[in-house]
């Protein structure tokens, strides 16, 4: 049982975690929120350590994903600001 306590707290953090992310996401926060509560009822009756360990791992690489979309997209705004005015003073 405790194993299941401490999977529990991991699911609920990854969880949290990919809802702060979900808020930038580009089709908008309430698509991906929807989605990410499908996803996480969807898959509410595992029981089984092993297989909740994957679907963490899953969900991390998720977040990870989130995070190098918005550090691209900042990335391609940062790079247009500054090259647009390069070629404006030219």
């Amino acid at each position: 049982m405790k194993m299941a306590n401490s999977l529990r707290g991991e699911v609920l953090n990854l969880y949290k975690n990919l809802l702060y992310l979900g808020r930038d996401y580009p089709k908008g926060a309430d698509y991906f929120k929807r989605r990410l509560k499908n996803v996480f009822l969807k898959n509410k009756d595992v029981k089984d350590p092993e297989k909740i360990k994957e679907l963490i791992e899953r969900g991390e690489f998720v977040m990870k994903e989130l995070e190098a979309l918005y550090f691209l997209r900042k990335y391609r705004a940062m790079k247009q600001r500054y090259y647009s005015d390069i070629n404006k003073t030219k």
